[in-house]
């Protein structure tokens, strides 16, 4: 086997690993962007742990069929970049969407999530929704709120009782 081969598969068995590990994933075209751009793209995605590479086509089909992910060969055509979410599956999405805002430069191919492909209106939806933190927070506040409700409910007869004594207290005083 030759050496060309081996570092093919080798690399696509890089990418199916990625594929497996990632919570979201988005393909976009990338052309037009000068290297300041990518440069820029690039520190956005490294700070919420979203990796980006550039891959051949080919690979990517390979390894997404390893996976099990179906539907990605009419996308793949034409210069093709990979933003892989780990922690966040929102984050690729929304990290995208803002910098086409920006630059009006890239254009979404379409996405994967839990693996199965979603087009691009899809990635945009899923980009409107709040970061991982941001959910878990208000999960934990509307869980918080009822406890505290039920401690407001509770101690009210408490400080009924409590006002009713010292007002007899006071009362017995005076007289």
């Amino acid at each position: 086997m030759s050496q060309n081969v081996e570092l093919k598969k080798t690399v696509v068995a890089e990418i199916s690993d990625r594929f497996a590990r990632a919570q979201g994933v988005v393909l976009v075209d990338y052309r037009g962007l000068t290297v300041e751009e990518v440069t820029q793209l690039r520190r956005l995605f490294r700070k919420e742990n979203v990796e980006y590479k550039v891959l051949k086509n080919t690979l990517i089909g390979r390894a997404a069929k390893e996976q099990g992910i179906e539907g990605l060969d009419p996308v793949l055509e034409g210069p093709t970049a990979v933003a892989f979410g780990y922690d966040d599956p929102v984050a690729p999405a929304r990290i995208v969407c803002d910098f086409i805002k920006k630059t009006n430069k890239v254009e979404i191919k379409c996405g994967v999530v839990s693996g199965k492909v979603v087009d691009a209106a899809a990635v945009n939806d899923l980009a409107k929704l709040p970061s991982k933190e941001v959910l878990v927070a208000k999960m934990l506040g509307s869980l918080n709120s009822p406890a505290a409700g039920l401690v407001g409910v509770l101690s009210g007869p408490a400080r009924a009782l409590a006002v009713a004594l010292n007002a007899i207290r006071e009362q017995k005083e005076q007289a």
